[in-house]
């Protein structure tokens, strides 16, 4: 398979980190975007392994993740990306994605 080069595209976002006026603070995850169907928005899905002490056994769980898309970055579903946190930029915002880390296919 061939990879396009990314389009120099004008962000004029001013909730971007790297053009606009947010400022990163606080952790980083890494994820995988499951849906990047809304408007400047990625639905990032972490999965963690929880241990259960009493039964000495781990469970598989994951968590959902709504993180700001900047159009410089423009992450699509299957890339695993890497998320920073942020003020509240919407209701369920409060995470912005930094860079993506593997392409998906």
């Amino acid at each position: 398979m061939t990879t396009k080069k990314k389009e120099n595209v004008e962000c004029n976002d001013k909730h971007c980190f790297i053009h606009g006026d947010i400022k990163v603070r606080g952790g980083t995850l890494t994820g995988e975007v499951i849906s990047n169907k809304a408007d400047k928005t990625a639905v990032i899905q972490r999965h963690t392994a929880k241990k259960i002490t009493k039964y000495k056994r781990y469970a598989r769980t994951h968590s959902k993740i709504h993180a700001h898309n900047p159009l410089c970055i423009n992450a699509k579903v299957g890339d695993k990306v890497k998320i920073a946190e942020c003020r509240k930029i919407s209701k369920t915002k409060a995470w912005t994605i930094i860079e993506i880390l593997k392409t998906g296919e």
